[in-house]
């Protein structure tokens, strides 16, 4: 190294270390200007979100109570936001959900039962890059039970191509039921650590980092702020044009899920909740606390409990809402009425908070889905496991 030159050539060491200089500025400029690689991420409208909420709601869970000792996630009911990826040679298009609350890829297969009618399904005799593995796979969310079987193959996602890739081939989905036959999405992309992953299988991103795919091993979230309005998700980088300010970055208390130590959840001075730990999760559509604090929350905005845990309201009464605020980091996030009220398009608005009792050890949390992402531009540094975050443009 040439700070590692000897100090008696006092020449020969001060040109070594602006060379070292110039060498860290010209590595800093790249990685300042690498353009990371983008997919857009298309939105269901709010009303339709909040009709299909209201027609067939359920609860979703993060439990580890499975004998074999596999991670339980949740169910996607309703899920906002999917984009595109593709598997195979040539490629084999599929619209996922990108969850940051799992860590596995799996996709219907076209040996799949009628439980992926209507979806697009993945077929290893058409690829030329699929590898034949086997094995079981098999997922057990809130809702019951999805299965099938392993493979490999390659997994491109918005320019970033991930050569022999672990995934899922599913044939049974009916565990997720309506959630997935009415849903846009033809399965999911984990991005969360390889530690919760089913069978240690490595994550597609974790495959991206080590096959060198991403100039940075980041991933970032722009959910967008209007009714309508696409989000993005960037691999490899992220966008200084989609906040303001500076990003304030918050070291993940536990590399499983994105997971942050809670130091508070509150409205004006009253405080709402004594968990301690909170999940940052674009795979969950609203917020998630223990019920009886959600309960306690909702009683003060005037919603009202219709089923599993979640709420309504008049829109007519957000002037009288409070703001909410969620202290971790050494710094407050707070949302208001505008951020956390999803309309119906008519009087009626989804108070998106739900209330979930999240057994231990994964709870007493929070889980700080899609109404919170929307509101801040979220960075994920897979490499130094934190998380940045500023209030989204």
């Amino acid at each position: 190294s040439p700070l590692e030159a000897r100090r008696g050539d006092d020449a020969s060491f001060f040109v070594s270390k602006m060379m070292y200089k110039a060498l860290c500025i010209a590595v800093a400029a790249a990685a300042a200007t690498a353009e990371p690689l983008r997919i857009k991420l298309n939105k269901h409208s709010n009303a339709d979100f909040v009709g299909e909420k209201l027609l067939e709601a359920t609860e979703r869970k993060y439990r580890d109570d499975d004998p074999a000792g596999e991670v339980v996630v949740k169910d996607y009911q309703n899920a906002q936001y999917y984009g595109e990826v593709t598997i195979g040679t040539p490629e084999q298009t599929f619209n996922v959900i990108f969850d940051t609350g799992s860590s596995n890829l799996w996709v219907a297969s076209a040996q799949c039962d009628s439980s992926c009618r209507g979806k697009a399904e993945y077929d290893s005799s058409k690829s030329s890059t699929y590898v034949t593995n086997g094995t079981e796979f098999k997922i057990q969310y809130g809702s019951g039970p999805v299965s099938g079987f392993w493979d490999y193959d390659n997994l491109g996602m918005g320019g970033v191509t991930v050569t022999k890739q672990q995934f899922a081939e599913v044939t049974d989905a009916s565990g997720l039921g309506a959630a997935f036959q009415a849903g846009k999405f033809d399965g999911i992309l984990g991005l969360a650590f390889e530690s919760i992953s089913i069978d240690h299988v490595t994550t597609p991103f974790g495959n991206a980092v080590l096959q060198s795919a991403v100039e940075e091993d980041v991933f970032a979230f722009y959910l967008g702020k209007e009714d309508g309005e696409d989000g993005e998700l960037a691999f490899g980088g992220y966008d200084h044009d989609r906040f303001d300010g500076d990003l304030t970055w918050v070291p993940l208390s536990s590399a499983t899920y994105w997971e942050v130590e809670l130091e508070g959840v509150t409205t004006g001075s009253d405080s709402l909740t004594t968990a301690k730990k909170a999940i940052i999760d674009s795979g969950t559509s609203l917020i998630t606390g223990p019920k009886d604090e959600i309960k306690e929350l909702a009683k003060q905005v005037g919603a009202r409990s219709f089923i599993a845990g979640e709420y309504i309201v008049n829109c007519d009464k957000k002037s009288s809402m409070p703001d909410v605020t969620f202290s971790f980091g050494g710094q407050d996030w707070t949302i208001g009425p505008d951020d956390y009220l999803i309309p119906n398009g008519d009087k009626l608005c989804l108070f998106a908070f739900m209330g979930m009792d999240i057994p231990r050890p994964n709870g007493p949390l929070w889980i700080l889905g899609d109404v919170f992402m929307r509101k801040f531009y979220t960075v994920f540094d897979y490499g130094q496991q934190r998380v940045g975050l500023a209030v989204a443009k």
